[in-house]
């Protein structure tokens, strides 16, 4: 009879992306570079934003923030996928797939919070231009942005507190790549209806309003634009948010493709695919959207590149 156990000492057996040996080098690579470009391309968005005083706005201070939060995301989950695939193993420890399961939430939901966020920014940048420095002040974004950490901390904490109620048995298999909530629910043979209800509570509050928020905002912008004659006007309104408005559909798209796969197949690899989307590709391409989209950005690292390379 397997043992059982919720205190710690059990691990979980985690699935690879390939069972072919072969691939499993050419994996290792992929998403080693991957990784570090995802490293690099956002420790180079913070120092641009934080280095140039051109981008010390609200808007670059909540990209900043997200940039920070999705380099931390992925840090979650790709390091001990290389070191599993280097050392061909697949294990991981019971407290280090909690830990794992806590920072993925926490992470994943200051995604969601600064995207909201940036976008009731381009609500107010566009639709009250005369008011947006007396309403977006320093101290509110501060506020704002400690606020939604803060939630997130709690939440994620109440989780790891019910999940470690429940009971798994030793070498228990998580069907992923890496330890997520929804999969270790599934891995368990405790009763779950607690996890579950705080589960869609918690998407319901921290998932649906935010997003309502966004599409709120962006039909005041919307609506806004279409009032303007000019053309100009137009255009920089768009320059502004344009870049939000294509990460916020990279996010919530591969989010919804997460949901989805999860929901409607068993196929454990279609899954991680569509987990690898939302993990490693989104805040790899997210650097890019706002460099290659953004004039301001893309000045601020230029600027901060020229400093770098005239240096001894």
């Amino acid at each position: 009879m397997e043992s059982a156990n919720h205190t710690g000492i059990a691990e979980f057996v985690l699935l690879s992306l390939s069972d072919d040996s072969q691939l499993q080098p050419l994996y290792f690579g992929l998403f080693l570079c991957m990784y570090l470009v995802t490293l690099l391309a956002n420790l180079l968005i913070i120092l641009a934003v934080t280095s140039d005083s051109h981008l010390h706005s609200p808007m670059y201070f909540f990209l900043c923030n997200l940039s920070f939060v999705e380099l931390c995301l992925t840090s979650a989950t790709i390091p001990k996928m290389l070191v599993n695939i280097q050392a061909q193993r697949k294990d991981i420890s019971y407290r280090g797939c909690l830990t794992q399961v806590y920072f993925l939430m926490i992470f994943a939901g200051m995604d969601n919070f600064l995207l909201t966020l940036m976008a009731y920014d381009c609500f107010v940048a566009i639709c009250q231009p005369l008011n947006y420095t007396v309403i977006m002040n320093p101290r509110l974004c501060v506020l704002l942005v400690l606020l939604s950490w803060l939630i997130m901390f709690w939440v994620s904490l109440l989780h790891i507190l019910l999940l470690k109620r429940l009971t798994f048995s030793t070498g228990t298999t998580v069907p992923h790549f890496f330890c997520e909530l929804s999969q270790l629910l599934k891995a368990t043979s405790s009763n779950t209806l607690i996890n579950i209800i705080l589960l869609y509570v918690v998407t319901t509050l921290l998932g649906v309003f935010p997003v309502t928020g966004i599409l709120y905002s962006y039909f005041q912008i919307v609506s806004s634009l279409m009032r303007l004659s000019s053309s100009v006007g137009k255009s920089k309104a768009f320059s502004t948010c344009g870049s939000h408005l294509c990460v916020v559909s990279l996010f919530y798209g591969t989010g919804l493709g997460v949901h989805l796969s999860s929901a409607r197949t068993y196929s454990s690899q279609g899954n991680m695919i569509a987990s690898v989307m939302y993990t490693v590709v989104t805040p790899m391409l997210n650097h890019f959207i706002y460099s290659l989209r953004n004039k301001d950005v893309k000045g601020a690292l230029g600027r901060l590149l020229s400093r770098a390379a005239s240096c001894p």
